[in-house]
């Protein structure tokens, strides 16, 4: 689906990280590896360092500190927030919504939109959409995404598939209306009947949580895990991405009269060093133009993965230039998004720690 937008423009964003930091070798003695074969794996995809919340934090708690955070240091006003968007898979709870429980512990006003999306890799993409069409109200001048997710507590410690790369993290994106003539393109597509290449099998209404669902089972490759764990296809998502990603950018530049040389970035969803490497190659991008360091530091926090990609990377030149950025998002779904977007001169575009 072909999207288009008018006059809105990205004007901070900050990533909100867990202090607690966890190294690949720390880990290794879980998996059913040799310590050669662990060592390999961790070369050839990048893992080395990822990022894990305390026993008890929640993704309300990873908002609300950097929500307080952009506060006390005047960037953001409790009063001028008319939307708060939360995309996220790990909710604090099935009822109410996460974005609720934001609002009422932050104080904000009553007079607003709050809205929870369940949407995972794809979703600061699918959440700048929401934002965008949310300020098409002349109610509407201020959104605020929030991208969210601590699925470390869904991963098996003793998955050497999915557990070394998953980390946790938060992202605020603040989302206005401009006067300036600009033009965001965008394309998003979905494909359900591949559903089951990412998922959690139990836990919701369809297969609830019992013992049964938490007893472990060793796969054909070595990891143990449960129904109750996340479960990754590893190839039928490398696969899907390297197929349906290129043309899908090939296609948004050509639409928009962009050639790939005069875009400045192209911030994508970070799965691991290895399929962004190959997905830079395929598009015939140099890889210095899609940075692939964020597994590598601080993990895979599904949405959270692009806003970290970009303050991480390039803060400190979005503060004080503008440059032409290419988002991407693809996974879980399956879904796959894109934005084709100026961006600069925000008044912030930062890290902190939680």
């Amino acid at each position: 689906m072909d999207l288009l937008f008018k006059n809105k423009k990205i004007t901070g964003i900050l990533t909100v990280l867990p202090s607690r930091e966890v190294h690949f070798e720390e880990e290794m003695g879980n998996y059913n590896f040799s310590t050669a074969k662990s060592l390999k794996l961790k070369m050839a995809m990048g893992y080395n360092k990822h990022r894990i919340v305390d026993e008890g934090v929640c993704v309300s708690d990873l908002c609300c500190h950097g929500l307080e955070h952009l506060f006390q240091q005047g960037k953001l006003k409790r009063e001028d927030i008319d939307a708060l968007i939360l995309v996220t898979q790990s909710p604090d709870y099935f009822m109410p919504p996460t974005s609720n429980v934001i609002q009422g512990k932050m104080g904000l006003k009553q007079d607003m939109i709050c809205m929870d999306i369940n949407q995972g890799c794809a979703g600061f993409v699918l959440g700048l959409i929401q934002a965008f069409m949310l300020l098409e109200q002349p109610t509407v001048r201020k959104v605020v995404l929030l991208n969210a997710d601590v699925l470390s507590r869904k991963v098996s410690k003793r998955d050497r598939n999915s557990n070394p790369l998953i980390g946790d993290g938060a992202s605020i994106t603040i989302v206005e209306r401009t006067e300036e003539n600009s033009t965001i393109w965008g394309t998003i597509k979905m494909d359900g009947s591949r559903a089951d290449a990412l998922m959690i099998p139990a836990g919701g209404f369809r297969q609830p949580s019992t013992s049964e669902t938490a007893e472990m089972h060793e796969d054909i490759n070595g990891n143990f895990r449960s129904l109750d764990n996340l479960v990754m296809k590893g190839d039928e998502v490398f696969n899907f991405v390297q197929v349906e990603v290129p043309p899908m950018i090939d296609e948004l530049l050509e639409r928009a009269s962009v050639e790939k040389n005069r875009v400045d970035y192209y911030m994508f969803h970070q799965p691991n060093r290895f399929m962004l490497q190959k997905l830079a190659d395929k598009l015939e991008i140099p890889r210095e133009k899609m940075p692939n360091n964020i597994v590598e530091n601080f993990g895979n926090s599904s949405g959270a993965t692009i806003p970290t990609n970009i303050t991480f990377n390039i803060g400190e030149k979005l503060e004080k230039q503008e440059m032409q950025l290419c988002l991407s998002g693809f996974g879980v779904g399956l879904t796959w998004a894109a934005l084709l977007l100026r961006m600069g001169k925000l008044d912030f575009c930062q890290t902190i720690n939680f």
